[in-house]
């Protein structure tokens, strides 16, 4: 899971990592915010009703969902849990509140946090989006020092600088929680459950 404020460039080095790293998933979010104009269904988000999404809730078919700005978002449990089961990995983009409930279902899940080189720097990238105007920029800003100041409950931190650098090492960080022989020793447990069963 791969968190980080607005302006971390969390979207761009997901992204990158993606296209240097195999057995590698996106998680699609589903949301019930409005579909924008340059967006694809099942490809940005999986957009739903109001009455959908609380379905979903009710149901447990969510691993985490946030109301955030009066829209709701949540990441489907399924899609994941069929994506775990092929043997794949999956790569979340979500915000601290998503990534810490998913923790507390699944402890063995890995939280990365995306920083900014400095507050200043967040600002500038901020503001030369040009999108946002003076109050959503001080918004973002304050939702930001909340959000960093979750850090020491990731398991690892990046700081964003240089694109290249930020997306080396969240390869480096999934190629390593690959190596860890706690996926062997579960891969080896679930391979003789599996034997014992069909015998």
């Amino acid at each position: 899971m791969v968190s980080g404020p607005s302006g971390s460039g969390k979207n761009r080095v997901i992204s990158e990592a993606m296209k240097v790293t195999q057995g590698l998933r996106y998680s699609i979010s589903a949301t019930t915010r409005p579909r924008r104009l340059n967006e694809r269904d099942g490809v940005d988000y999986h957009f739903v009703s109001l009455d959908r999404f609380q379905d979903m809730i009710r149901q447990d078919d969510l691993l985490e969902y946030a109301e955030v700005y009066g829209n709701f978002y949540g990441t489907p449990r399924k899609p994941v849990e069929d994506v775990l089961a092929a043997g794949e990995d999956v790569i979340l983009d979500l915000d601290v509140q998503g990534a810490l409930q998913i923790r507390q279902r699944c402890p063995d899940a890995v939280l990365v946090f995306l920083l900014p080189p400095s507050i200043a720097e967040l600002e500038r990238r901020i503001r030369s989006r040009g999108t946002d105007d003076e109050a959503t920029i001080r918004r973002r800003m304050n939702s930001a020092l909340n959000e960093i100041s979750a850090l020491s409950q990731y398991t690892y931190a990046i700081v964003n600088d240089e694109l290249e650098d930020a997306v080396r090492s969240l390869v480096a960080i999934i190629e390593a929680e690959r190596c860890r022989t706690s996926r062997f020793v579960r891969a080896s447990s679930d391979e003789m459950r599996s034997q014992s069963i069909s015998e």
